[in-house]
């Protein structure tokens, strides 16, 4: 079992910046896939990065939402069993409630909400314009 507990949301005004933080508990979250989604009102839930756990010879691999590409960083301490994602150049499209979630076998990354055993209860990130 997984508890996730998102932080960092707030209010920021196009251009800005901010980072949001995960906090797992449990003794297996390097093991985990991990990733963030956002849904906006009226709005499925749609994918925007994941990391897979660290591979000693590779590191972690990591995806992108071609939206966020470029402006959101996505990375894990497991020291703090923690994951972060650094958002820079916010636009108001940006604006949504964010989730982190955790699963799947930590080898590979995933891209669909389905494929993630563990949700965190969500971050509000509201970009003015």
């Amino acid at each position: 079992q997984v508890q996730l507990v998102e932080s960092g949301g707030g209010l920021v005004q196009a251009g800005g910046s901010l980072r949001l933080s995960c906090a797992a508990s449990g003794r297996t979250f390097s093991s985990y896939a991990m990733g963030w989604f956002r849904q906006a009102p009226g709005k499925e839930r749609e994918f925007v990065a994941t990391i897979t756990a660290a591979i000693s010879w590779r590191g972690s691999r990591i995806y992108y939402a071609d939206s966020v590409k470029g402006r959101f960083t996505i990375s894990r301490d497991n020291a703090k069993n923690t994951v972060y994602l650094q958002m820079n150049s916010l636009k108001p499209e940006d604006t949504a409630v964010y989730y982190c979630a955790a699963g799947g076998n930590g080898r590979y990354y995933y891209t669909k909400p389905d494929e993630y055993d563990y949700w965190g209860q969500g971050t509000q990130v509201t970009v003015s314009s």
